[in-house]
């Protein structure tokens, strides 16, 4: 089992580890996919400054006032990734 990482700095930036897949992004909410289930980061200008799928990485910037784990989606649906590099 993949050790899951959540390491927020000063509410300025978010370094989340296990990422599988981003599913919807603006500058106040960012739903992200992780391997054993999703992360949801509301705020203010957040912005995906770093997102590697293969090394299972996001860094996001801005001010973050939440972050919340939501049950494990269906990997048929399908993610914001895959729905735009279809």
């Amino acid at each position: 089992m993949n050790m899951h990482n959540l390491l927020i700095e000063d509410r300025k930036q978010i370094t989340i580890t296990e990422v599988a897949d981003v599913d919807s992004f603006d500058e106040e909410t960012i739903v992200l996919s992780l391997h054993s289930g999703g992360l949801l980061l509301k705020g203010q200008d957040l912005h995906i400054q770093k997102l590697d799928i293969e090394e299972g990485k996001a860094v996001i910037t801005g001010t973050v006032n939440s972050a919340a784990y939501t049950a494990k989606r269906d990997k048929s649906e399908g993610g914001f990734l895959k729905k735009l590099l279809k």
